[in-house]
């Protein structure tokens, strides 16, 4: 109740360092939240969506064995690299098989055309 002359404090005051407070707890200890939803029809099952989320810092993600952005290339930098290094490689080792299928086959056109000549100043 307020008394005449006094205005009310505003909603929240003092309450920046009490919500830095619980993030920071959350961050450390880590949350999970979860739930499914599902849309049913008659009985019938038409959609069922499972939603879980975790807010946590990235060492206590680290701790509980997340860390999937570490491997998404939409989000990491390093696993740009590995992508495309995996790719770089990838395609030396398909133009290294193209080039010795190639040279294959000329080393089988140089032999026919030589056994065609061959044949060719042999006939009388």
């Amino acid at each position: 109740m307020t008394t005449p002359g006094r205005l009310p404090e505003p909603y929240g005051q003092g309450g920046g360092a009490n919500l830095a407070d619980i993030l920071e707890r959350v961050l450390d200890k880590g949350i999970v939240i979860a739930g499914d939803i599902r849309i049913n029809l008659l009985d019938i099952e038409l959609l069922t969506i499972k939603l879980r989320l975790i807010v946590a810092s990235v060492d206590k993600a680290k701790e509980m064995g997340i860390d999937w952005w570490e491997t998404d290339p939409a989000l990491s930098s390093r696993a740009r690299r590995d992508e495309l290094a995996r790719e770089n490689a990838e395609l030396r080792e398909r133009l290294a098989a193209l080039e010795e299928l190639e040279a294959g086959r000329d080393q089988v056109r140089s032999s026919t055309t030589s056994a065609q000549e061959q044949a060719h100043r042999e006939a009388p």
